[in-house]
């Protein structure tokens, strides 16, 4: 790729860090089920983790081509606006990080994007279409896809385990919790290292750069480095928020919320939708909960990490646009 002037340069080293941001503060997505219930060593599991991440990042690009393509329309489309969202992405994730809380980094990057673009041209400039159908549907629909999915999981599970010794039910569980993870670490980075990827390519095709919104391959695998290399930093302040502080896991529980919460991820990403990880596995582990008894939930803690969701869009956005006011007499 050759004409790389300063501020895309820029741009792409914003990028890098957010995916960076992203990789450590959604490390809990992955793990922390499995870390709660000690199926896995915490070394082990971000290693484990680290490695699923790249390869799910290398399995597509229809949340990149959503991301970059889909959600505001050319004339908002600029260096400014793309190092914005960034900024009020990645100050969003890392205030929620430093407080514990597991928000979408997703809808961080997303609200990011949308706040930049309605100071840049407009609301006007959003593609309504694509951000009801692709982000605001998904965002409702996935946390509540996770949470029935593994009720009903953990209903199936039961009925057909209802003889078999706890002990042993435990000890297998946690074994398969291993397979879980894994899976689960790598839905993660199918949908979101592809998030970096969208704004890298749009930013990339406004500097004229690139003729057509296709995801380079070097962006593809500094996405999924970058990712990877934050998800070995791990995130241990949202690890123990996930892992113990919603309700109280057993490795059946991990297994089922693991399993239903990288599932629904898988087939976002095969839509190119870019649902909110944290949001799904959020929802999957409310639901293995409550399939004990509905108050084994911490309902008020589960309310926190609700209100987290509701904020996001909306406050990423503001920062963004504070950003853009800010970068674009810079990167003009």
């Amino acid at each position: 790729m050759t004409g790389l002037t300063y501020a895309v340069l820029a741009v792409m080293a914003l990028a890098l860090a957010f995916d960076y941001v992203n990789g450590f503060h959604d490390t809990a997505n992955a793990i922390a089920t499995s870390v709660s219930t000690r199926a896995l060593k915490p070394q082990w599991a971000i290693a484990m983790s680290a490695a699923a991440n790249f390869l799910g990042a290398l399995t597509g690009t229809a949340v990149a081509k959503t991301v970059g393509a889909g959600l505001i329309s050319n004339q908002a489309e600029g260096q400014a606006v793309v190092a914005a969202a960034l900024v009020g992405a990645t100050a969003w994730n890392l205030l929620t990080w430093r407080l514990g809380i597991p928000s979408s980094s997703s809808h961080a990057l997303i609200g990011g994007l949308l706040g930049a673009a309605a100071v840049a041209a407009g609301l006007g400039s959003w593609n309504l279409g694509g951000v009801l159908g692709k982000v605001i549907l998904p965002l409702v629909g996935s946390p509540l896809a996770g949470l029935l999915l593994a009720l009903l999981l953990m209903i199936i599970i039961f009925n057909v385990f209802r003889r078999a010794h706890p002990r042993v039910m435990n000890d297998s569980f946690r074994r398969l919790q291993v397979l879980s993870a894994a899976f689960m670490a790598f839905s993660h980075g199918s949908n979101d290292a592809q998030k970096t990827m969208g704004v890298m390519t749009l930013a990339l095709l406004t500097a004229g750069v690139i003729p057509e919104f296709k995801v380079p391959l070097p962006v593809i695998l500094a996405a999924a480095t970058a990712m990877s290399l934050g998800t070995a930093a791990g995130g241990w302040r949202i690890i123990r928020t996930m892992g113990t502080r919603v309700v109280k896991l057993d490795p059946v529980h991990g297994f089922a919320a693991e399993t239903t919460a990288a599932s629904v991820i898988i087939f976002a990403s095969h839509f190119g939708m870019p649902v909110s990880t944290t949001h799904v596995i959020s929802g999957a582990i409310m639901g293995v909960g409550a399939s004990d008894r509905f108050n084994a939930v911490r309902w008020a803690v589960a309310r926190n990490i609700g209100i987290a969701w509701i904020v996001t869009l909306p406050a990423a956005g503001g920062v963004a646009a504070l950003a853009y006011l800010v970068l674009r007499p810079l990167l003009a």
